[in-house]
């Protein structure tokens, strides 16, 4: 049975944007990522390796969010990507990537892609 192991709230500071500042003085950035796991093993066990481990998830996270893109859907797609090929008992994926504060006129608190994998 496949449940959801939560991994909320990931900050980082990256350069990501289509304008030059964007690149230069960088931006904040939060992560939600839901993954689709069989913890049955796992409640059985209590042990580390029949499930996912958190740290690599956020390394994965971190190593991704430290290649400068344009878009952040790129960033988004790459960390599904990684997170998908890297964590083998991971079944299903759901990210959640937040610009905050963006370049915007107006008032705007934040921008957001959801991405699946």
């Amino acid at each position: 049975m496949e449940e959801i192991i939560e991994v909320n709230g990931l900050r980082f500071h990256s350069y990501h944007g289509c304008m030059a500042e964007e690149t230069t003085i960088g931006g904040e950035y939060r992560i939600d990522i839901k993954l689709g796991v069989d913890m049955g093993a796992s409640g059985e066990s209590d042990k580390l390796e029949d499930t996912v481990d958190y740290c690599a998830v956020q390394q994965i996270a971190e190593r991704e969010m430290a290649i400068p893109s344009k878009l952040i859907e790129h960033v988004g797609r790459r960390i599904v990507k990684s997170l998908r090929r890297e964590l083998k008992l991971v079944k299903s994926i759901e990210l959640k990537l937040t610009k905050l504060s963006p370049p915007i006129e107006g008032d705007c608190e934040s921008v957001a892609v959801v991405m699946y994998g």
